[in-house]
Formats: C-alpha cells, structure tokens, sequence
C-alpha cells in the first residue's frame, strides 16, 4: 500500500505538476518541477494541478501497460475472449490460478490510487494558491472530485472495500485499512454531488468535465448500489432522473454509422472523451482503441502491416457476440469488418481486391474452393487454419486510420477521441434502472429508442424485457466503449454468463463466487503489515 499510494502521493508534492496537455484545452506541455509551497504564490499552478489530474487519468485509461489493456473491462466476460485455440489456461480470461500475485491486479491498483493522489493534491491546495478566481477553483475541485469519484468506483467494484485516501500522504504510512463498500460508496455519491454543483454545466473548452459527465457517472453509481444490501431506497429513481436529463441534453445521432464516423466525433450524443490531438505534445501514449479485436491479418496473402487495419492486442468478441445482431440492425456493420481487401498486389490478387470475407451464414467448401481469396465461415473462427491461431471479422468501430502500425508494448499514437461517455448509455442505465424499479414498459420505451437508431423495426414490449436482454443490448451498442465486467457483475449474471458464453472460461471451467472481486495485490498487503486484509478465497 505505501509503495503504490504513498510513491504517488509523494511524487504529486516533489514534483508540483507534470502536465502532459490535451487537444483544445490542454495544448501546452509544462515539464517543469516545482514544489508545492512555491506553487502556491502563483496562481498559473492551479489549472496545472487540474490538468495534471487530466494527464494521469487519460494515460492509465488508455496506457496502462503492454500487457494488461483494457484487460480488467472485458476479458473475460460473455463477449470477448482471448485470441487463441481452444487450449490452455489464463488467469485474466480462464480464472484459472488468478492471485493476488498478478501483475494486472498490482498496475490497476496503483493506477487508480495514482489518480486519486492527484485528485488529492489540487484539493488539499485549491484555497491555498494565491490569486485563483472563485470560479475557476470551484471548478477545479469539481473536476478533481469527479475523477476521484471514478477511480473509487473502479476500485470498489474490483476489489470491494478500499482503503479510503482523501488527502495528499507527505510522510511514510503503512497502516492502511480498508474501508467498507457502503462507505466508500458514500465517499463516491458525495464527490460527485459536489462535482455536479461546482463543474460547469457547458464548458466553454470541449473536453472538461460537464454537469452531464458527473450526472452520468452518478447515474451509474446508485444503479450499481441499488442492487447492492445497502442500497438507499430512491437508488433506481434518482439514477432515471440524472439519466432523463443526460438525454435531454445529448440526444441520439440519427444513425449509428454517425456516432462511429471518425469525421463526427464530437457530435451531440457525446457526453464526455478524452482527447488527444496529433500533436506530439498533445497524444501522449496516443488512443489505444482502435487495436481492439484484431487478429494476425498480415499473414494472408494481399495483406500487409500498414495503417489501414493496423494490428490488435490480444483478444476477440466471443462467438456469442458475433451471433448478438438481428439481420435489420444496422450496428453490425459499424461495430465489425466482414471483408478485407487486399493492400498489397500478391498470388494473383490485386490491390483493391477482396482478400479475406467472413460470411455470416456458412458457404459450402464448393464454394469456398472458387474463390481466390481466403474465405472464413462462423464455425472456423477459433480453429487454426495454418496461416493464424484464430481469425474473425474484425473490429472497425474506433479505426483511426494513418494511426502507425504498432505493437502493444509501443506508443499507439491514435489520434482520435475516446469516446467515454454517451447519450445511449444514459438510456440503456435508464431502462436498467426502470426495470429494476418494477417498471419494464418504462424500460422497454428506453431500449426501443436505442434499437430503433440501430434500425431495428419491431419494438419490445413490457413482457419482453428482463436483464438478459438489457445486456445483450448493452453489449451491441457499447461494446469497448463500457466496463463488460461490471456489467455482469453489477446484474449478478458473470459467473452464468461467462460459463455459458466465453468458451475458453467455459473449457477450464474455473470461475467461481470468489471471482466477484479481484484479488488485492500482495505486494499492497505486505507493504501495510498485513493491516491490508485479502478478499475471500484468495
């Protein structure tokens, strides 16, 4: 614990403000180190200390580590799953032999509390530097209680209770304790209160935090503590409230191809992103989204590494995912490539040329065997076929092309905004939340509008509705963009749906009521003395 929270803690104070900026509001880079008592005579220090909040937060969303990206938000889960024969073991995916000795779970842990300590720091200094306007500063600390807010949810919900942090560490402490979930729910709730009163509602600068951000993540909070023992009774109400008026002020594009359009990014459906900008100064590690569900394309012929496909980190939709799509609904096509053509001129193909096609229905090996290109039906996905482990229809939601062709352990330099919050989630948490709420005509209106973007013609009713189909709509519309794995966990569906679905978890057949929480690092437990206690079955 004091390795992770304390080193960031300390860092924050030694070094004053890294700030590593963001297109639009964040275009400068200020490397310069200065102490904290000195930053205090100049008011310039404030906004550093509020966008260096900013860096941390888009970095760990995005960065993490070669190794761990995106890994704790949706390997794992009913719809993506590693990319490889069905053979073997991982802890990540499998649940097989995941301990408290796992890299991913030390790297997420420390990220989080990194964010915190930053959060921290502006807070504990906000009415101590001189000079700073009372709305500016009333404005930094809601930015600084949101981001807090977020990184607690993210902990509390993969481990439980956490040791609550609320102020900078400046001298050595071990003695840490956890606290329970109702209270670092409360601490959430709070944070993100304040926040929605002292953000702006709309920011002169695209990319701060707004009043919508706070009341989305809220929004999200109290309909995740609403299944919870010790859920306040209005939970599910107040989240269809902040919900309704998320919506009203981010409707829906009209298509869905209009909110993956790279050319429409900051449209009006978009509730908050991180943003990165070309500049060097500006994209950082760089958008990591676009590798998302990719596989090993460049071995067939006609293909090659380049910026056009770009390569993939690692996992794959699950078979249940691509199976997910009515004929009529338009997210298909936006969500997932069903056919690559060639970019290089090679065995009698041409540039331009179809080079790999992934029909949705199965074609006869006849007719497989009169093509001249690679044709890949449902059922060989995960069957090696001599030329890569796996290969499926590839994911073309967040492509950024010209993006370099990189690999997991090398900057992305993705340039495009990732895309953190939108208007149709605040309608899938509404409909959630109704339909909890014992309301499911409330909660089908709310998918109906979603699914009728999609181009989906034929409405649901009251009695079609239950959480299974709130998720699998969840999973067509947000898929990469939401945490998966809270998801199911939240509705009380992972074990179920991971054995039913991901079929490398099914095969090992591992997870377990233990796999609710992730297991706390050891290196936190053995750094506080042991005060630091372990979640069960670990």
């Amino acid at each position: 614990m004091k390795k992770s929270i304390y080193t960031s803690a300390l860092a924050l104070l030694l070094t004053g403000t890294l700030v590593t900026s963001c297109d639009d509001f964040l275009e400068e880079t200020n490397r310069q180190a200065i102490s904290i008592p000195s930053s205090r005579e100049n008011e310039e220090s404030f906004p550093q200390l509020v966008n260096y909040i900013y860096e941390v937060t888009r970095d760990n969303t995005t960065r993490y580590a070669p190794d761990m990206l995106y890994v704790l938000e949706d390997l794992g889960t009913d719809i993506v799953t590693r990319a490889s024969p069905l053979t073997g073991v991982d802890a990540i995916n499998d649940y097989v032999d995941m301990n408290a000795s796992n890299y991913v779970m030390q790297v997420y842990w420390a990220n989080q509390y990194k964010q915190i300590a930053a959060a921290n720091t502006l807070l504990e200094n906000a009415d101590l530097i001189e000079g700073v306007e009372e709305s500016l500063k009333n404005r930094g600390v809601g930015e600084a209680k949101f981001f807090r807010a977020w990184s607690y949810f993210n902990l509390v919900e993969n481990y439980g209770g956490v040791p609550l942090v609320t102020e900078p560490i400046t001298t050595a402490q071990s003695d840490f304790m956890r606290a329970s979930e109702e209270e670092v729910y409360t601490l959430i709730v709070n944070d993100l209160n304040d926040a929605i009163s002292a953000v702006d509602e709309t920011p002169d600068e695209y990319g701060r935090v707004s009043k919508d951000a706070a009341r989305h993540l809220l929004s999200k909070v109290l309909l995740t503590r609403g299944y919870k023992p010790f859920a306040a009774s209005d939970d599910y109400t107040l989240a269809i409230s902040l919900a309704e008026t998320v919506i009203a002020n981010h409707p829906l594009e009209t298509t869905f191809a209009d909110v993956v359009d790279i050319e429409n990014q900051r449209n009006d459906e978009v509730i908050f992103s991180f943003l990165f900008g070309s500049e060097s100064s500006s994209v950082g590690w760089g958008n990591t989204k676009h590798l998302l569900y990719k596989f090993e394309y460049f071995n067939y012929p006609g293909l090659a590494r380049g910026s056009l496909y770009q390569n993939g980190i690692g996992r794959m939709p699950t078979p249940y995912f691509f199976n997910m799509f009515d004929e009529e609904d338009t997210r298909n096509e936006e969500t997932l490539r069903y056919v690559m053509y060639a970019d290089v001129a090679e065995d009698g193909l041409e540039v331009g040329d179809t080079a790999i096609y992934f029909p949705k229905t199965a074609w006869s090996q006849e007719r497989i065997d009169s093509k001249p290109y690679a044709v890949i039906n449902p059922d060989e996905y995960l069957v090696n076929d001599g030329v890569t482990n796996v290969h499926f229809p590839m994911f073309k939601k967040f492509e950024d092309p010209g993006a370099p062709f990189v690999y997991a352990n090398e900057r992305a330099l993705g340039d495009r905004d990732m895309v953190m919050m939108r208007g149709a989630e605040a309608y899938l948490i509404a409909a959630e939340a109704a339909f909890q709420n014992n309301n499911p005509g409330a909660a089908a209106t709310y998918l109906n509008t979603v699914r009728s973007r999609a181009g989906i013609t034929t409405p649901l009713t009251a009695g079609d509705v239950d959480i299974a189909l709130i998720l699998d709509e969840r999973a067509r519309e947000l898929i990469g963009e939401v945490n998966r794995w809270m998801d199911l966990k939240r509705t009380g569906t992972l074990i179920s749906r991971v054995l039913e679905y991901n079929p490398h978890a099914a095969l090992n057949n591992a997870i377990t009521e233990k796999n609710l929480l992730r297991p706390v690092p050891q290196s936190e437990i053995d750094a506080s003395g042991k005060t630091i206690s372990q979640n069960p079955g670990y």
